[in-house]
């Protein structure tokens, strides 16, 4: 019975350790998304002025405005001093020209919009109280909006993104897919040396391919252009590719492709009909891969661009020029990363069959 007990205890006091190690690593994981995910929403003053940073951005601020013998005072609450702070000019007056320069100011540094005619509201009332607290609804998407605003080429580098990284999924699965076949049905001398040669590729630096191809692509007339930059980001998907689609051919019986053929079907109708439609979870993979690889790439897109970046160096070099507009960085880091979400989810039932899953 003791030793019952024992064995027991000692297989829950496992399992709460490997539970406690889970939830740890997917904290690890989670909270640094969500912090950025929060941080794209967030205005200038939260990033800069509340410490310790909210984890939520608040939906609405909170201002007062005051009146003395120097003019009108406008304060905004801080919820980490749990008090009214002074926000903006010293002080301004209710002429046209100062008002609009504070609600641009308002706009900038709160994400709240208040019409001119709204604020002149508001000191009347404090011509008449001394001072009046009222709260303005902020938008959330204004550092998005911002970004692409104040960031030069960014929808144009958007398009061009998808479009390299379109070409790159089509490159590699095309060739790649190819090549894989060739290595799952066709035994010929060196296939295994061959296999494992293609990976070399791979264990270069992209900088290192990047460099000779800038020539390459001049001499083709590709230079700074979408389908020269597939070029080279397939060269290193492509090998990859490779390697799991012939895993994916070779665990498709060539029996099927045989019954097929004796029934009067060619080489290439059994494959587009039979081996084909059970291969595509494995190529969804592929193609995701290949996609994602090509989207979050960098290094070579800096070195083979200039006048026609890709997102990912938009987003890097407003990185490098941001001195104090990080919540603008994480907007366009945000922005980034949603095609890349969208096209796994469209995909997402293919893989999850290739991993064994039946109801997607």
């Amino acid at each position: 019975m003791d030793k019952t007990i024992k064995r027991t205890i000692y297989r829950s006091a496992r399992l709460t350790s490997l539970y406690i190690i889970v939830v740890g690593i997917a904290i690890l994981i989670i909270f640094p998304l969500f912090f950025l995910f929060s941080f794209s929403f967030m205005s200038d003053y939260e990033t800069y002025s509340e410490w310790p940073k909210p984890l939520i951005p608040s939906l609405r601020a909170e201002f007062k405005i005051d009146k003395d013998s120097d003019g009108y005072h406008l304060y905004i609450y801080n919820k980490a001093e749990k008090a009214f702070l002074k926000f903006g000019p010293i002080s301004f007056t209710d002429t046209d020209t100062e008002l609009n320069k504070l609600r641009k100011f308002i706009r900038i540094q709160a994400n709240c919009e208040i019409p001119v005619e709204k604020i002149r509201e508001y000191l009347r009332v404090a011509d008449r109280e001394s001072n009046i607290e009222f709260t303005a609804r902020k938008h959330l998407l204004a550092n998005y909006i911002l970004f692409f605003q104040v960031t030069r080429d960014a929808w144009p580098s958007l398009i061009r993104s998808l479009m390299v990284a379109g070409f790159t999924m089509l490159l590699s699965l095309s060739i790649g897919g190819m090549a894989g076949y060739a290595f799952a049905r066709y035994f010929f001398k060196g296939k295994s040396i061959l296999k494992i040669s293609v990976l070399f590729v791979r264990m270069f630096p992209a900088v290192s391919i990047a460099i000779p191809m800038v020539i390459i692509l001049a001499r083709m007339g590709l230079t700074d252009k979408p389908l020269g930059l597939s070029f080279v980001y397939a060269v290193t998907q492509i090998s990859l590719s490779i390697w799991i689609t012939a895993s994916v051919f070779m665990s498709i019986p060539v029996s099927l492709e045989e019954a097929a053929m004796i029934f009067g079907t060619s080489r290439i109708g059994a494959f587009w009909h039979v081996t084909m439609p059970l291969a595509l979870p494995g190529l969804a993979a592929c193609a995701m891969y290949s996609f994602l690889g090509a989207w979050n790439e960098v290094i070579s897109a800096v070195v083979l661009t200039q006048f026609n970046p890709t997102f990912p160096v938009v987003v890097y070099k407003a990185l490098i020029r941001s001195q104090s507009q990080i919540n603008l960085v994480t907007a366009g880091s945000i922005t980034q990363a949603l095609p890349a979400i969208i096209f796994t989810l469209i995909i997402r039932k293919y893989i999850l069959q290739m991993w064994g899953g039946v109801k997607v």
